[in-house]
């Protein structure tokens, strides 16, 4: 599967990409609980796309890394689709 493959919707994602910049984390309240999200941006040769990853996911990856991502899910986030792992996908660094 290829970014450009990639729109709002698309469950079962299998992906490997590389981290080309990773903004700052922050902390949201959701539901009475405080968790971090942060915004990547990754690419492979069709493309670039946001991924967004929550809390212990954040520390594992820096700008530069080969990750592979299993079952992960796009969503849209202000008419901009985004790669997510949900709740069942796996994150690793190649």
């Amino acid at each position: 599967m290829n970014i450009s493959e990639l729109k709002p919707g698309t469950g079962n994602v299998n992906i490997e990409v590389e981290v080309i910049s990773k903004e700052s984390e922050r902390e949201i309240n959701k539901y009475g609980r405080k968790l971090r999200v942060a915004n990547l941006t990754v690419k492979d040769d069709s493309g670039t796309m946001t991924l967004v990853l929550w809390n212990d996911e954040i520390d594992k990856v820096k700008e530069g890394d080969k990750i592979k991502i299993e079952n992960g899910y796009v969503g849209e986030w202000q008419n901009n689709p985004q790669l997510t792992l949900g709740r069942l996908g796996k994150l690793s660094v190649v």
